[in-house]
Parts: C-alpha cells; structure tokens; sequence
C-alpha cells in the first residue's frame, strides 16, 4: 500500500501516544490532561500557533505551508480529531487498559487523536503545501456537543477554515481501508423524555386506578407505529424507547412511570414529522388513558451531510493511499456525531477507516486497532499536501 514511508517511521511514537492517551481516559469536556498532552506535543513540532481552551478544553495547531496560500477558493483546511472517552469499565486486558476506573475509550477517540499529532508532526517537518493545515482536536463529542462549542467560540473564523474534514475509524471494515459516502452518512439524534401520572391503587383493584405501566406500555407500541405506518418506508427513521421506569411493589399499581429513549432520523423533513407524530401519539394516549402525560423532545445533534466535492476529494486520496479496490461506497449509519455541526458550518466530509475484525464501538472489549495507524496518518498528510498543492 502507497503509505507514506516517514510515517511508518513514525508509528511506534503514535503508537505509544494512542496508548497514553487510552490508558488515561477522560470525559466530555474534562479532558484536560489529554489537551494538555495534546498541545504540548503541538509545540514540541513547532506549529506556527497552538490555541488552546478553544469549547472549554479543545485544542488548536496552525501548520504553515512552505508557501503562502494560492489564489483559489480553498486556503486553509481543518481537520479533526476528538479526544473524550465513555463511561464505560474496560474489560481487554490490555498492559495499557484504563486506569480510571468507569471510564475507557471504547470509541477510537484516542486512536483519532493520535493519529492526528502524527500528521501535524510530520507536516510541520516537510510543510510542502501552500496555505494553512489547521490541526482541532475536540472535546465532548459523546453527548455534550464539543464542536458546537468550539464553532461559537470562534473556531471556523478564527482560524479562516474553508474546509473542514473528520475521520471515524469503523469496525468491522478491513484494516486498510475506507468507507465513504456523498450525502447524510449519519443520523441525528433526538431524546424523548416522559412522565406519565396516572392513580395509584391496589393491584387487586385497577378498576380504581389509572395504572401508568399500561399507559407506558401503550405509549411505547404506539410510538413504534409512527416508523412502520407514517414514515415513507423509502426513508429511514428510528424510535427506540429505552428505559422503563415504574413500581416497586408487585401488588401496587404505580402512580407514575417515565420513559426515555431517542430518534434517529436522515433528514430534516421526516425529522420534523416524526417530532410531530410523537407529540401527537403522546397527547391521544394521554385522552384516552385519562392519564397526564408530560413529554419532553430535545433536539440533539443534527444528520451529519457530506458535501458532494469534499467527499469526491476525500475519496481520491484515500483511493491514494490504500488503492482503489480498498475505498468502500458505504450505507447511511444510524448512529450520531457531532461533526454534523463542523458540517453545517464548512463544507468538508467525514470518512470510515478500517479497524478490522474488532469488538465493535462502545464495547467494553473495544480497542482500537494500530495497524490502522499508517493508513489514517497517511490520509490526513496527503489530504493538505493535495488540497494545498504547493
């Protein structure tokens, strides 16, 4: 495979950084120690400005290009990475495993960001490219909205981004490889709140009651109803309501019960219907239970769209790197990410990389793969070198 000599060089050092970074996982937006390694390595390549406190704790390193940037429409791109754990106990055993306990990067993020310092080093080394490589690593992707964060404290801006590019490594896809695809490759995602209060009673006698573990038994085949009989079945969507919480006595009917769960939708169009479905199915159950049904729907993070010319360069250099029978024309995923925002604010795409035949995200026997490592190293060097031809 066509990746980059100096940085199969380089890759025992990345190595050792993915590992510290995993072994010292942190969440949200209290990840100061790995910002903190982060930006003092930023500094130890010599990257022309290193911001930090960018979203609370995020990171930013400016790498110069040779020479000034060329008269076209793209002067300065972004990359990024993001560095927030889970609260998730590790169970891989693993000499470098979490020593925090309750908390572990079962999602690659240390292997992202990692791989995004060995970029930055090794282009703040050769800097054969005009323009700007702007290098982000981002806090709080898992939940709390990091990039959003990040955008309204000037990162896009700031730094005069005019593309902007993530990478997720994706388990399951061979090592050596990449998946991509032009349009919403992510889902949003939304949360449903609810309280149900009905009338409590004694179970020998429901006829007194107004007993909410039915009245949320009903709300929840309902809610399911929306997805089968009022989405077009050419659209994507998903309702799952996943906790149920009520009672504590077997022969006492519940006065209150409460559910939560998300949705997941493609499109800004059948987002929308399905937030109104749901309104509505709520407020009928709740006329014909006589019960008081309070919803709450929040809006998450938005689908996250790839735009056509960025995921048509994304795509030529990953073909560069790993050969044209490795780069995967890939489904929409319903699961979220908050690059949806950095997407909304520049054009740019998000790309899979190969994590082989790995437990898959979010698993407490997850890790990431580091012979994926040379592949996405290699990617995010030959993106600025092309992009900003020199």
């Amino acid at each position: 495979m066509p990746v980059i000599n100096r940085v199969a060089d380089l890759q025992p050092d990345i190595m050792a950084w993915r590992r510290d970074i995993h072994a010292h996982p942190e969440l949200m937006y209290d990840v100061d120690r790995t910002a903190a390694f982060v930006a003092e390595r930023l500094r130890e390549f010599g990257c022309d400005e290193v911001a930090t406190g960018l979203g609370r704790t995020g990171v930013v390193g400016v790498i110069k290009g040779r020479k000034p940037a060329a008269d076209s429409d793209v002067k300065v791109i972004g990359m990024r990475a993001d560095m927030d754990a889970l609260p998730i106990e590790e169970a891989t055993g693993l000499d470098y495993a979490s020593t925090v306990p309750g908390k572990m990067h079962a999602c690659g993020h240390d292997g992202h960001t990692a791989m995004l310092l060995g970029a930055a080093r090794y282009l703040a080394e050769t800097r054969n490219f005009s323009g700007d490589a702007v290098v982000i690593f981002q806090p709080a992707e898992e939940g709390g909205a990091g990039a959003a964060a990040m955008i309204k404290d000037g990162l896009m801006d700031r730094f005069k981004i005019d593309q902007v590019y993530g990478m997720h490594n994706g388990p399951g896809i061979p090592i050596g490889s990449f998946a991509l695809k032009a349009g919403p490759v992510m889902a949003s995602t939304d949360s449903i709140d609810i309280r149900i209060e009905g009338v409590g009673g004694h179970a020998a006698r429901p006829h007194k009651s107004i007993d909410s573990v039915l009245v949320g038994a009903q709300l929840v085949a309902a809610l399911q109803s929306i997805v089968s009989r009022t989405v077009d079945p050419l659209e994507s969507a998903v309702i799952s309501i996943c906790e149920f919480h009520a009672g504590n006595a077997r022969n006492v009917i519940p006065q209150t019960a409460e559910l939560k769960g998300t949705v997941r939708t493609l499109t800004a169009e059948v987002r929308d219907l399905v937030e109104k479905r749901v309104r509505e199915v709520v407020s009928g159950v709740a006329q014909m239970t006589g019960a008081k049904i309070d919803l709450e729907y929040e809006r998450g993070y938005p689908v996250v769209v790839n735009h056509a010319a960025q995921t048509a360069i994304a795509q030529k250099i990953a073909r560069d790197v790993a050969g044209d029978a490795n780069v995967h024309d890939m489904p929409p995923l319903m699961g979220a990410e908050d690059f949806a925002y950095m997407l909304e604010a520049r054009p740019g795409a998000f790309i899979f990389l190969g994590n082989g035949d790995s437990a898959g995200l979010h698993h407490p026997a997850y890790n990431f793969n580091d012979d994926a490592i040379v592949f996405g190293t290699s990617y995010w060097i030959k993106l600025v070198e092309t992009t900003l031809a020199a």
